[in-house]
């Protein structure tokens, strides 16, 4: 009797049964993230200046009786944790996208201008126009986030922008509206008070106002980053092989501008700027779902938030009873990340 042997697998398709493991060991990371994202979110509402037992924290949510504990659970904590979660997943989101279509590894959100235009028109905002107050500094960041991006996308070439024009169209936006806030502080030292504690990056004092009012931009540039990663990551194996497979280059530029605006500009309109977060958590998570987007961008929504809230945890602890910012936090972990990419570059080329 002659055996029967299975046939080959086409050129260039991987097997069956290894393609089935990647997808098997990739969806059990996935809710390996969301196990670490519930336990990061039970930490914020538990960990502070005050340590609250994980049993008070639930009765505090559900069944609250009225206590000290449950005013810092509710009032206080919870609204800090579900805007790290909202703002974690929108600026790792948006640093995947902008590393996916810039080609760059390195890139950051801010590399789109969107930091220094919000922190632009916020300056602008309380020292032109006097205003104070965080819902008042909301939506004068969203619009100079996106005038920003705007500006650097039509620099950088609009629907003809290649990844390296978009980068020194963004350096040059960034170093002349860096230059127009830092002017501006020193001529008047009251924006230069009231603009510090905003400029910071720090989730602390921010009601659930703030995260319902830049909601539907959040939700509307998550959709429209994992409408993308299909056709970005045909992009990414270059401009012609994308159009050989069908992808519409320019539009897709245009519409990862338009995704990475929504998610870092109201980001950064809640909290002020954050870095550090979409530099570093992409970077971590193609070690576990490859550079495909369809799985790099669900990685970075799931654990862009457990690095954002365990970093906010660190800042409350690290020097009690006072509170490092996390925005200081993020940026210090992401020094270490450049320390060790540069030293894992210098010994790959030795």
């Amino acid at each position: 009797m002659t055996a029967v042997t299975a046939a080959p697998a086409p050129p260039g398709e991987a097997p069956a049964a290894p393609r089935s493991g990647r997808t098997r060991a990739r969806t059990a990371g996935l809710v390996l993230g969301l196990v670490l994202l519930v336990a990061a979110a039970a930490l914020s509402l538990a960990v502070g200046a005050k340590q609250i037992p994980l049993d008070q924290v639930w009765s505090g949510l559900f069944t609250p009786s009225g206590t000290a504990d449950d005013a810092i659970v509710r009032q206080l904590r919870l609204p800090r944790t579900l805007i790290g979660v909202a703002v974690g997943a929108a600026l790792g989101l948006a640093g995947a996208v902008m590393q996916t279509v810039t080609r760059n590894p390195l890139a950051d959100p801010g590399l789109l201008g969107v930091n220094s235009g919000a922190a632009a028109a916020v300056v602008t905002a309380i020292s032109v126009l006097g205003i104070t107050s965080f819902t008042g500094y909301l939506w004068f960041a969203l619009v100079g986030a996106a005038v920003a991006a705007t500006a650097v996308n039509a620099l950088g070439g609009s629907r003809g922008a290649t990844p390296v024009r978009l980068a020194l169209a963004g350096t040059a936006v960034n170093a002349a509206l860096l230059g127009y806030v830092n002017g501006l502080q020193l001529w008047d030292l009251s924006t230069l008070d009231s603009m510090r504690y905003w400029s910071v990056g720090t989730l602390a004092k921010r009601d659930l106002h703030l995260l319902v009012v830049v909601l539907p931009l959040l939700a509307a540039g998550a959709l429209l980053a994992l409408g993308l990663a299909r056709p970005l990551g045909a992009l990414s194996l270059g401009d012609d092989q994308a159009r050989a497979l069908g992808t519409k280059v320019e539009r897709t530029r245009v519409l990862s501008v338009v995704a990475v605006t929504l998610l870092c500009g109201a980001a950064t309109a809640v909290c002020g700027p954050i870095g550090f977060v979409g530099l570093m958590v992409p970077h971590a998570a193609r070690s576990f779902s490859g550079p495909d987007p369809r799985w790099l961008f669900p990685y970075c929504a799931v654990f862009a938030p457990v690095l954002l809230l365990v970093s906010d945890v660190i800042g409350r602890v690290v020097v009690p009873p006072s509170e490092i910012e996390v925005g200081t936090v993020t940026a210090f972990l992401g020094g270490l990340l450049f320390v060790h990419l540069v030293r894992k570059r210098k010994v790959a080329q030795l």
